[in-house]
């Protein structure tokens, strides 16, 4: 394994390891603007694979994807306060283009129910117009007073999904489609990143919404991030833009609407749910790099005998790079295992010699011997050992930092590095605002068997509370 004095540990100061880790990794660097990003290359990649993974889900799901501008005029959002209350985001507003004052100020989009409503009022006419499921990646902007790479920002990269239905039940059906088989589907065979799903509390639901649902990941701190949210707006959204559509009936009828986003804050959830004082550990399937060959000596028979078995690789389906050599191989080796490959195939002159090289498991610190022959059936099967494994042990660790608890006090204790699951009737009212003092907050509710209940179930519930980032 690397020293463990290039990044600080875990142990020692977590949110540090964290900032070292996205430096030294060469995930991000902050840009010119406070709150804002810089994404490199290998950051860039990890996204686009985790763009690649949700959209292959959302387009399954029926949606399809589309793009809406990034400027909406400021009349819009004064639409909606007047159906949505208490909506009112931290926008970034241009007052000043094109060398004059403009007549009605722009707003930098924060999120597009507004302008994609207008649109939705545009283009349904009738029940044969729904549901209309859009889907759209672009960036947002808010202006966060307490940034930080990846987990907040000023702006960053997402997916808003918007949707319109004929009934509440269809567009409830299809935002718990989102979140199952969407969402928490990629969390756990993508990310290896279990969650709880639940819905939110009144308190913490998305403004204009009757019903938001959550996935919440615990990171190896025992805090907790919420990695993706789904919204139903019931008609609240559809009433402040006319989205009518004629029924069967020939009658004149609201729709339903619903959104749900997963942005680049996935980044760096990935970062903290698996990593370790070594860096980062990338699950498999997410890895940009699954896979590297490097060269322990600078001999041409080496690196022959790299690219050979690169290529080998590749055209079994794995995803390969070649390390021929710059610097020393132990600082090539360090910084390999900070960027979290899964797996280092060592290729040196005397395994070369017995017909073998040297495989180290990135996730494990463990090396194997493993014959040359065998390399190109052995190491996809080592790579699904390891996402298994990985997702393994974030479930344990999920379960060990849960506790059932009965009263809010321990509810604070477990909360300072895990979660507390507790009774909902203890907690809501009174007992909420005696968590949130104490920089504790509701992450979601359940039923008892760990299911997402329905907006409108109130007995029964169970609820989860941690601190959280």
């Amino acid at each position: 394994m690397a020293s463990q004095s290039v990044l600080t540990p875990q142990s020692t100061d977590f949110p540090r390891w964290y900032q070292d880790v996205v430096a030294k990794a060469e995930l991000a660097d902050n840009g010119p603007v406070r709150g804002t990003m810089v994404i490199r290359p290998y950051g860039y990649a990890i996204w686009e694979r985790m763009q690649s993974e949700i959209d292959t889900r959302i387009k399954a799901a029926g949606a399809k994807n589309a793009y809406f501008p990034l400027f909406i005029p400021e009349s819009y959002f004064s639409k909606e306060a007047e159906h949505v209350e208490g909506f009112s985001p931290e926008l970034a507003v241009v007052t000043f283009a094109g060398g004059e004052e403009l007549a009605e100020p722009i707003v930098v989009r924060p999120t597009s129910e507004t302008v994609i409503g207008g649109f939705m009022a545009k283009w349904i006419q009738s029940y044969r117009d729904l549901p209309l499921l859009l889907n759209q990646w672009s960036n947002v902007v808010r202006w966060e007073l307490r940034p930080r790479l990846f987990l907040r920002g000023t702006e960053f990269l997402w997916q808003e999904g918007h949707t319109a239905h004929a009934s509440y039940d269809d567009a409830s059906a299809y935002a718990l489609k989102i979140h199952r088989e969407v969402y928490d589907d990629f969390l756990l065979n993508v990310l290896a990143t279990p969650s709880y799903l639940g819905i939110k509390p009144p308190s913490e639901r998305f403004p204009g919404a009757v019903n938001s649902m959550a996935a919440e990941s615990v990171m190896r701190d025992g805090k907790a991030l919420q990695m993706v949210t789904t919204h139903e707006f019931g008609q609240n959204f559809a009433k402040a833009f006319d989205i009518y559509f004629q029924s069967e009936e020939g009658q004149a009828e609201l729709c339903y609407t619903t959104s749900w986003g997963a942005s680049t804050r996935l980044v760096g959830g990935l970062i903290m749910a698996h990593g370790d004082d070594a860096g980062l550990i990338l699950p498999p399937r997410i890895a940009p790099t699954q896979v590297v060959v490097i060269c322990v000596r600078d001999e041409p028979e080496v690196k022959e005998a790299a690219d050979r078995i690169a290529r080998e690789l590749v055209d079994g389906g794995v995803r390969v790079e070649v390390d021929q050599g710059r610097g020393s191989y132990g600082r090539r080796v360090t910084d390999w295992e900070i960027k979290g490959v899964p797996l280092r195939v060592e290729v040196g002159p005397r395994d070369l010699a017995e017909g073998q090289v040297t495989v180290a498991r990135r996730d494990t610190g463990s090396k194997s011997s493993y014959a040359l022959e065998a390399l190109a059936t052995e190491v996809p099967t080592l790579l699904e050992t390891i996402q298994s494994d990985l997702l393994a042990r974030a479930l344990s660790h999920r379960d060990e930092r849960t506790h059932d608890v009965t009263t809010i006090a321990d509810a604070l204790d477990a909360a300072k590095d895990g979660f507390a699951r507790l009774a909902w009737d203890l907690v809501v009212g009174e007992g909420e605002g005696e968590l949130n003092a104490q920089a504790v907050s509701v992450r979601c509710l359940q039923r008892q068997d760990g299911s997402i209940p329905r907006s409108d179930e109130e007995d029964d519930l169970i609820c989860l509370v941690s601190k959280s980032y």
